[in-house]
C-alpha cells in the first residue's frame, strides 16, 4: 500500500471540513426557512380569527340596532291621537324612521361610520318620539279640563233655559203675533178689461189692457214708506202674461216673475191703487187669474172671465 503524499493529506481534510461546513449551512438556512414559514402561518391564522370575531361582533351590533329601530317603528305605527297638527308631524317621522329601516338593511355590517350615523338617527327619533308622548298627554289633560268646564257649563246652561223658558215662549208667541200683524192686507181686488177706445170689455179678441184695483188697508203694526205691489195675471193656460217690463220679486226664498208692478208710499193708513196690464200680444178666451202681492205676503186674488 503506497504511502499517501502529507500533502495531498492536507489538501483532502480541508476539502473534507469545506464540505461538511457548507451542507451544515444549508441545514441551518432550510431549518431558519421553516420557522419563518410557520411563524407567518400563526400570524396570518390569528389576524383571520381576530377578522372573523370583529365581522361576527359588527353583524351581532347590526342586528341589534336593526331590532332597535324595528320596535320604535312599531311604537310608532301604535302611537295614535285626535290632534291633526300632531298626527301630520307623526306621518313625516314614520316616514323617516321606514326609510331608516330600509337604509340599514341594506347597509354592510362592516360599515362603522353608517352605523355611528344610524345610531345618532335612532336617538333622535326617539326623543321625538317622547316629545310627541308629552305633548299628547298634555293635550289630553288639557281636553280633559276643557270637557269638564263645558260640561259645567252646559249644566248651568241648561238651567237657564229651563228658568227662562216660560218667559222665551212668551216672547216668541207676541213677537209672532207682532209679525203678524205687521204683513200688509189688501182688500177690494177686481180686475177689468179695456179695448183700444178706453172702454170696459170682456171680448177677449178687443182687449187691449187690463186695469187691477185694490186698497191696501190701514195697518198701525205695518212699516211706514215705499211698499212695491206686484200683479201675476195668468192666461187660461195658466201662463204668467209678460208686459215687457220684466219686473221680478223674491217670494217665499225664490224669485217670481210678475206681470206689472207699482210703487205707492204707505204711511199706515188705507191706500187705494191701480195697477195697469199693458204691452200684451193677444188674450185669449177663457178665466183670467189676477194675484196681487208684495214681497212678504199674497194680498189676494181675482178672476177675470173673456168671452
Amino acid at each position: 500500500m503506497e504511502k499517501e503524499d502529507p500533502l495531498e493529506r492536507l489538501e483532502r481534510i480541508e476539502r473534507e471540513k469545506r464540505e461538511k461546513h457548507g451542507a451544515g449551512g444549508l441545514k441551518t438556512t432550510m431549518n431558519l426557512l421553516i420557522v419563518v414559514a410557520v411563524v407567518l402561518a400563526v400570524a396570518l391564522a390569528y389576524v383571520w380569527i381576530q377578522k372573523s370575531r370583529l365581522v361576527s361582533d359588527l353583524k351581532i351590533e347590526k342586528q341589534d340596532l336593526t331590532e332597535q329601530i324595528v320596535a320604535l317603528q312599531s311604537d310608532y305605527e301604535a302611537l295614535s291621537t285626535d290632534y291633526d297638527s300632531i298626527n301630520s308631524q307623526l306621518d313625516s317621522s314614520r316616514q323617516e324612521i321606514n326609510l331608516l329601516v330600509e337604509r340599514i338593511k341594506k347597509t354592510d355590517a362592516t360599515n362603522r361610520a353608517k352605523m355611528r350615523q344610524y345610531e345618532k338617527e335612532l336617538g333622535t327619533l326617539r326623543s321625538i318620539m317622547r316629545g310627541y308622548i308629552v305633548q299628547i298627554d298634555s293635550l289630553n289633560n288639557l281636553n280633559h279640563q276643557l270637557t269638564l268646564q263645558a260640561a259645567e257649563a252646559r249644566k248651568e246652561a241648561a238651567e237657564s233655559r229651563r228658568q227662562n223658558a216660560k218667559l222665551t215662549a212668551q216672547v216668541d208667541n207676541l213677537s209672532n203675533r207682532v209679525a203678524a200683524g205687521a204683513v200688509l192686507k189688501a182688500r177690494g181686488i177686481s180686475a177689468v178689461a179695456y179695448n183700444a177706445s178706453d172702454k170696459v170689455t170682456d171680448r177677449s179678441s178687443r182687449v187691449v189692457r187690463l186695469l187691477v184695483n185694490l186698497s191696501l188697508v190701514e195697518n198701525e203694526l205695518a212699516p211706514r214708506g215705499p211698499v212695491r205691489v206686484f200683479v201675476l195675471v195668468k192666461d187660461p193656460s195658466g201662463n204668467v202674461l209678460d208686459d215687457g217690463t220684466g219686473a221680478s220679486f223674491m217670494y217665499g226664498g225664490q224669485t217670481v216673475g210678475a206681470t206689472a208692478s207699482r210703487e205707492v208710499d204707505y204711511e199706515g193708513s188705507e191706500v187705494d191703487m191701480s195697477i195697469y196690464v199693458n204691452n200684451v200680444p193677444a188674450y185669449y178666451k177663457g178665466v183670467y187669474k189676477v194675484e196681487a202681492y208684495t214681497s212678504q205676503a199674497l194680498l189676494g186674488e181675482t178672476e177675470l172671465l173673456l168671452r
